[in-house]
């Protein structure tokens, strides 16, 4: 069953769902200018938080700044026990030619993780990002817990880039174990 979203979109179904084991995959990833074509898979992050980004397609700008803005929190969040991972219907040579190409020429330089090619679409229909119409997935961001289980997602315009911060923000809130009220910020009590 495919559902239409209000800009006219078709939308593949969905299996992913929170509370559930997320969908297995493994891909192609391009980790720099060198490392091209090395898998990638969910189960490489076991034990670890992963958040797992898919953006519509290299070289856009809106897609270059939320890849650049997670990059540069990307110490910050292998703190706390947190990986990122980058997916989109591109190659990993395109991958790659986006890694080559500064910042000021619309490039991503060197991200502080990989970028995973699904080329055949399969993962971004699983996790019900994929416009079959365009052959590229809407962005999504997944928060994956250390045993596997999907605990947030947020599917998006491609129009409107997302926050980093509040990723993070929520990252902590589902990691401190408590139920966290509304606005709840890091150093808040629970519930």
């Amino acid at each position: 069953m495919t559902q239409m979203t209000a800009t006219g979109f078709v939308v593949s179904d969905v299996s992913a769902r929170v509370g559930e084991k997320a969908p297995q995959f493994s891909l192609p990833a391009a980790r720099s200018l060198e490392a091209m074509e090395q898998p990638v898979a969910l189960s490489d992050y076991r034990g670890r938080w992963l958040v797992l980004l898919f953006y519509p397609l290299d070289f856009s700008r809106i897609g270059a700044s939320e890849l650049i803005a997670f990059s540069d929190r990307a110490d910050e969040l292998r703190a706390g026990n947190t990986e990122l991972l980058g997916v989109s219907t591109d190659s990993v040579y395109a991958h790659r030619v986006w890694f080559g190409l500064s910042r000021d020429q619309g490039g991503l330089g060197m991200l502080q993780f990989p970028l995973a090619s699904d080329s055949t679409h399969a993962v971004s229909r699983a996790y019900g990002v994929l416009l079959e119409d365009k052959g590229h997935a809407m962005p999504g961001t997944f928060l994956i817990d250390p045993n596997g289980v999907l605990r947030h997602a947020a599917i998006h315009d491609v129009a409107v880039g997302r926050s980093v911060h509040e990723t993070v923000r929520v990252l902590a809130a589902l990691a401190s174990g408590g139920a966290c009220p509304a606005n709840w910020q890091p150093g808040d009590p629970t519930f």
